[in-house]
């Protein structure tokens, strides 16, 4: 029998089924694959245009410098401007960040923005959470790369003790709370929901434990198949009830519906009737959501958008 997911937020609600698949779409919706720097033009559209066709979430991405060897500078936006900005202007669809380095960032900046955004979109933000990945930023920032598994734990519990009312907490690198002081907003339902990306430097065990989900990269079915069941044995040591599990998918959709698919970095150059046979698969081993990636997409964004929504999510929603 299939356990429940916890009732957090209405986006994480929204997005998060229990043996169902949801599909949403990385932001921006736009090809760019010429340059690391994205035109970033009719990007609300395409968003509003992603929520009416039934896409379930946009994920914006934490990118605070450009990085021409790293060679992708996001949506260039700040991630949490953005998505208050998006939240005015969406009704329904679900505003995740994938990932907030949190070593980066202090967490009571991060925990006050996040709360921020859930307040004005009604509860509809899902924070990924990383260690972060690119080494060029941490001593720009002055802070030790070598060290971002114990920061980012430390970030991980500031940011939950800041939910309660008057916080107390010691021993924290960030700084110690007194109970003295509070952090405001907070979020509607009481709690942001946070998946971890990657491992961010901790064990599976930990992120069973403390994570409200988990995002992990594209793998072979059957190796994707032993994480997700490695974890959720992990989950039950812990917790009665399960977590969601999700990952991104970069896809070249091609015009012939029936083209096999051909690998790409992190997805996939493939027909339509071979994305719907890869959804199933990855429904049928347990994972709850893919965000698609469409950056190398050469196809017009406009018609791959209605094509998705008209062939694919009519199968998963």
């Amino acid at each position: 029998m299939t356990k429940k997911f916890q009732s957090i937020n209405q986006g994480y609600n929204y997005v998060f089924k229990p043996g169902r698949l949801s599909i949403g779409l990385v932001v921006p919706i736009e090809n760019y694959d010429q340059s690391s720097v994205p035109g970033m033009q009719h990007h609300l559209e395409r968003v509003q245009r992603a929520e009416q066709l039934g896409f379930k979430a946009i994920w914006v991405r934490d990118v605070p410098f450009h990085l021409p060897a790293f060679g992708d500078a996001g949506q260039t936006f700040d991630p949490f401007t953005y998505l208050g900005f998006l939240a005015g202007q969406t009704n329904e669809i679900a505003l995740g960040v994938a990932s907030i380095a949190l070593p980066l960032h202090h967490p009571v900046h991060t925990a006050k923005a996040a709360a921020t955004i859930d307040q004005l979109s009604g509860g509809r933000i899902i924070m990924g959470v990383a260690s972060g990945d690119r080494p060029a930023e941490y001593p720009a920032m002055n802070i030790d790369f070598e060290n971002r598994g114990a920061l980012f734990r430390d970030a991980f519990q500031y940011i939950q003790k800041g939910k309660t009312d008057f916080p107390v907490l010691q021993g924290n690198r960030y700084g110690d709370l007194t109970g003295k002081m509070d952090i405001l907003p907070k979020p509607v339902s009481g709690q942001i929901p946070m998946l971890v990306t990657g491992s961010s430097r901790q064990t599976v065990r930990w992120i069973a434990e403390n994570a409200d989900g988990w995002m992990y990269y594209p793998r072979p079915a059957t190796d994707q198949a032993y994480t997700i069941a490695t974890w959720r044995k992990e989950i039950a040591k812990y917790h009665n009830f399960d977590k969601p599990f999700m990952q991104p998918l970069y896809v070249i959709l091609e015009k012939n519906d029936d083209f096999k698919p051909q690998p790409i970095q992190l997805g996939f150059r493939i027909g339509v009737n071979y994305l719907i046979e890869y959804f199933r698969e990855m429904q049928r081993i347990g994972v709850n959501h893919i965000a698609v990636n469409l950056r190398f997409n050469s196809g017009n964004i406009e018609d791959t958008l209605d094509k998705l929504a008209k062939k694919v999510l009519c199968h998963f929603h």
